[in-house]
């Protein structure tokens, strides 16, 4: 497998593509694969034998230089796979549709506008390499591309801590950007009579532009900021919260954030974009309402909301066991596609 340059695995704060790359490859190796794995440097995945084509992290995402040399030394160090799963950009599946071996790659990001168009690109060639969708919503939107399957990420249940009586706020954790809906989550939490906490990456400039615009001057005893967390503190606060607050403005293909939230028992208020009705159940794990507005109504019918309910619901949907069940389809698929069924 080839993971994103940007962030050692497993991540120390904010990676949710790092965090389940490392439980593919533990649960891959755990079922009797030897799975080598290119990753950031500072990553430590004991099941992998480690990989890390570059000296040191990057100091910003998104430098093709950087980006263009980690996958070049990592297909390099991987020619003799059997299969190769990349996780990285557009970039990697250019570099993995062009390395001789049986690949697959993940599309962790939107495909709606350029993305689509540079992936359609990529793909048009003789040997395209074969893509995954982490969600039917993200396959659809784009479903002229090459598809093998669709397969959802997951989390390990048992490591997370199940609240049954949460505190009385609501929690805003992501990462810093319009579409995130940081903001929107302030007004709502108002609007019901709740506090609001906001735990979030905000490292890019645009991220620390967002802050100083939209939230630093709504920031008071009702909303705090809590800036980035750790793991073991993201968990403490989605348990401890009595909702997250997920009002997204775009088609964001998996919010990993909600399978996190409803494991610790928390329900999630959403908007119905990109990935949103295939991870949370309304009225059941949470609602889900197309304006903003609406949550801050359904957010006074939290009580209804059976927090056992929302743990079962991820540990039948989106453990790193079903993650790993739907990778297994997929790899049988391409390297067997007459005796696979059809997508």
């Amino acid at each position: 497998m080839v993971a994103p340059p940007w962030i050692p695995i497993p991540p120390p704060a904010y990676g949710g593509i790092e965090e389940m790359v490392k439980l593919l490859a533990r649960e891959l190796a755990a079922r009797g694969n030897t799975v080598a794995l290119a990753a950031a440097p500072g990553s430590d995945v004991p099941e992998a034998d480690l990989i890390t084509p570059l000296e040191q992290v990057p100091d910003q995402i998104g430098r093709s230089h950087e980006e263009w040399l980690h996958l070049a030394r990592a297909l390099g160090d991987l020619e003799d796979a059997d299969v190769l799963i990349d996780h990285s950009g557009p970039a990697g599946a250019l570099l993995a549709a062009r390395s001789g071996i049986p690949s697959l790659h993940v599309t962790h990001g939107p495909l709606v506008g350029e993305a689509g168009e540079i992936y359609r690109h990529l793909v048009d060639g003789e040997e395209p390499v074969r893509l995954v969708a982490i969600s039917e919503a993200q396959r659809q939107s784009a479903p002229d591309l090459p598809w093998i399957g669709v397969c959802y990420n997951g989390i390990d249940v048992d490591a997370v801590l199940f609240r049954e009586r949460p505190e009385g706020y609501l929690l805003f954790l992501g990462r810093l950007a319009p579409e995130k809906g940081a903001a929107e989550s302030i007004t709502i939490a108002r609007e019901v009579g709740l506090p609001l906490l906001i735990a979030a990456k905000c490292r890019e400039p645009s991220e620390q532009a967002y802050f100083e615009a939209h939230i630093e001057p709504e920031l008071g005893p009702d909303v705090r900021w809590l800036g980035e967390v750790g793991a073991a503190d993201k968990y403490e606060l989605l348990g401890g919260a009595r909702a997250l607050v997920f009002p997204i403005a775009w088609q964001e293909p998996f919010g990993m954030v909600m399978v996190e939230a409803m494991a610790c028992g928390t329900p999630v208020l959403a908007t119905p974009r990109g990935s949103v009705e295939e991870v949370v159940v309304d009225g059941e794990t949470g609602f889900i309402r197309e304006e903003p507005e609406a949550l801050a109504e359904a957010a006074g019918r939290l009580g209804e909301i059976d927090r056992h309910r929302c743990r079962a619901h991820v540990a039948s949907h989106f453990t790193a066991e079903t993650m790993c069940d739907g990778y297994e389809r997929v790899i049988h698929r391409l390297l067997e596609p007459a005796a696979a069924p059809p997508v």
